[in-house]
C-alpha cells in the first residue's frame, strides 16, 4: 500500500517540509526512506547539470552519479530500477524556483531505462541512464503553471550566454532530438472589443510608438496594429482606453521585452489623448 501522504498534484512543500512528511534527507535528487519505503525523486530545473524533461505524459529522468558514466546497479538507479518489482513507493516533485518543491503524483517505471550522451559536472560527456516515468494517477499530474516553464527558459538562456562558442557547441550538438513538452496552465483575460477597436481607430492606421505606418494591411484592407495594455493585465493594467494603445508589432515585442520608463511615458501621453 503507498505511503499516505495527503498530497496533491501541485502542492508545493520547502525543502524542510519534504523531508519531515517522507522522512528523507534533505539533500540529493533520489532520496530513499527507509521509515516510509519511499524513493523521492527530485527534478531541480534550476541547475543545468542533467537533461530531465517530459515528452507528452511521459517524464524522462536522468539517473543518480555526477561524474564519469552512470551505473544502473549503483545505489539509488538500482533502486528505482527494481521499483516495479518491489514494494517501494515512487513520487516525483519538481523545482522550478528556490526552495519550491511541485508535488506531480506518485510515479512508475513505464519503459525501459536507456543510456544517452549528457555532460558531467566536470563538462565532459559521459553515459548515463535516463528513467522513462508515467504518473499513476494522471489527472492533473505534470502540469505546471506558464510562468515556472518561463522562469526555468529564462535561467537557460543566462546560462547559455555565459557559455563560450565552442561550449554552446558541445551542448547544442548533443541537445535531446525529441523536444520536451507538457501541459502548462495559462491565466487569461477577457478583454474589451471595444475598447480594443478604440485604440486602433484612434491611431489611425500610426503606430503611437514609432509613428510609422501599419506594416500591411489584413485581408479587409485595415491597417494591421496591434493592442496593447501600457501597464500590463497580468501586473493590475485596466482594461481601459486610458491604458490602451495601438503599436505595430514589432513595438509591441519592443515594450513585451524592453518596456523602457521613456516609451511608457510616451504611450500614457497618447493614450490620454481623445
Amino acid at each position: 500500500m503507498s505511503f499516505e501522504h495527503g498530497l496533491k498534484p501541485s502542492d508545493v512543500l520547502t525543502n524542510q517540509q519534504l523531508m519531515n512528511k517522507f522522512k528523507c534527507a534533505m539533500s540529493g535528487g533520489m532520496r530513499f526512506s527507509h521509515r516510509t519505503n519511499t524513493l523521492v525523486l527530485i527534478s531541480d530545473h534550476t541547475k543545468s547539470l542533467y537533461d530531465d524533461r517530459w515528452v507528452n505524459d511521459v517524464f524522462h529522468y536522468t539517473g543518480m552519479g555526477q561524474v564519469g558514466h552512470q551505473s544502473l546497479n549503483y545505489s539509488q538507479n538500482k533502486k528505482l530500477y527494481q521499483s516495479n518489482q518491489t514494494n517501494v513507493t515512487v513520487y516525483l516533485f519538481e523545482v522550478f524556483m528556490q526552495n519550491q518543491y511541485i508535488f506531480q503524483g506518485e510515479v512508475y517505471l513505464s519503459g525501459n531505462p536507456y543510456q544517452e550522451n549528457q555532460l558531467d559536472r566536470n563538462n565532459e560527456f559521459r553515459l548515463v541512464w535516463v528513467f522513462p516515468l508515467s504518473l499513476r494517477n494522471e489527472h492533473n499530474g505534470g502540469e505546471i503553471p506558464i510562468k515556472f516553464l518561463d522562469f526555468k527558459e529564462k535561467i537557460q538562456k543566462n546560462r547559455a550566454k555565459k557559455l563560450t562558442k565552442e561550449e554552446l557547441m558541445k551542448r547544442a550538438s548533443h541537445a535531446a532530438h525529441t523536444p520536451g513538452s507538457r501541459t502548462v496552465v495559462t491565466m487569461g483575460y477577457e478583454r474589451d472589443m471595444y475598447v480594443s477597436e478604440y485604440a486602433k481607430r484612434r491611431a489611425n492606421g500610426i503606430c503611437q510608438l514609432c509613428e510609422e505606418p501599419a506594416p500591411f494591411h489584413t485581408k479587409k484592407g485595415d491597417p494591421y496594429l496591434e493592442t496593447h495594455h501600457i501597464e500590463w493585465l497580468s501586473k493590475g493594467g485596466e482594461d481601459t482606453i486610458e491604458n490602451t494603445v495601438a503599436l505595430c508589432p514589432n513595438c509591441h515585442r519592443k515594450m513585451h521585452s524592453l518596456n523602457s520608463k521613456k516609451d511608457v511615458k510616451k504611450l500614457k501621453i497618447v493614450a490620454s489623448k481623445r
